[in-house]
């Protein structure tokens, strides 16, 4: 049954136009291609959350890069950023194999879905408040579907983790006062489910060494190891 109520979420998330600036923004870059991708029909839309229906980890990204999953239509596919994440979930069991290419490459998650606070690629990578509040219920509606086998919210960055805590809050969780700060690493245990936050897998992140390898396969090792993995 969760897989069809997915399904069903996605249709609808897919067909949403609430954002103008965001429509606006995806829309032109799927007209006006980089170079590299010419040959590309790019997806230009919202995209949805990719991955297995009954999974214990959700994974919780910023939005879709413009290039990317906005070119693509999946999760972190088709991009740098997309590369770390897959090759260390693949790492940790997650994913039956380290490329994500394009939405047909066999990709295939294990114990985990994929998605983001927001699902259109914003200008600059930033997305508005108000952007952020008007996605926020299809994320709310993915976790309430993969609520009963969940244990585990892995959040991309200081804006996934504040959405992460947000919808927390609402579904009653004890989040701690003060609210815990972003930080690589951190883990907020909050009985029911956990939250662990990892910096972006962004190429800014990457290339400068403020994330590394060893420093991700940490916090997908603890995803896994909480859940018996």
């Amino acid at each position: 049954m969760t897989r069809i109520e997915l399904a069903t979420l996605r249709d609808e998330l897919v067909e949403c136009r609430q954002c103008p600036r965001l429509v606006a923004w995806r829309e032109k870059t799927a007209r006006d291609k980089r170079a590299a991708f010419r040959e590309d029909e790019y997806w230009g839309r919202p995209v949805p959350g990719f991955g297995d229906a009954q999974a214990g980890v959700l994974v919780v990204g910023l939005a879709p890069a413009a290039h990317g999953a906005n070119r693509t239509g999946r999760m972190f596919t088709g991009d740098r950023a997309g590369d770390w994440l897959y090759r260390a979930m693949h790492r940790a069991g997650f994913a039956n194999q380290p490329l994500s290419r394009d939405r047909d490459d066999g990709l295939e998650l294990s114990g985990a879905y994929v998605t983001a606070g927001v699902r259109c690629a914003p200008p600059k990578n930033r997305p508005t408040t108000g952007e952020r509040d008007r996605c926020a219920p299809f994320l709310r509606r993915e976790l309430e579907l993969l609520w009963p086998g969940l244990h585990t919210v892995v959040a991309l960055g200081g804006f996934a983790f504040s959405v992460v805590l947000g919808i927390l809050a609402g579904r009653g969780l004890p989040i701690p006062r003060p609210r815990p700060r972003f930080g690589h690493g951190v883990e907020v245990d909050l009985g029911r489910v956990a939250v662990l936050a990892s910096y972006h897998p962004s190429q800014q992140n990457t290339f400068t060494g403020k994330l590394t390898e060893p420093m991700f396969d940490a916090v997908w090792g603890r995803a896994a190891e909480r859940g018996g993995g």
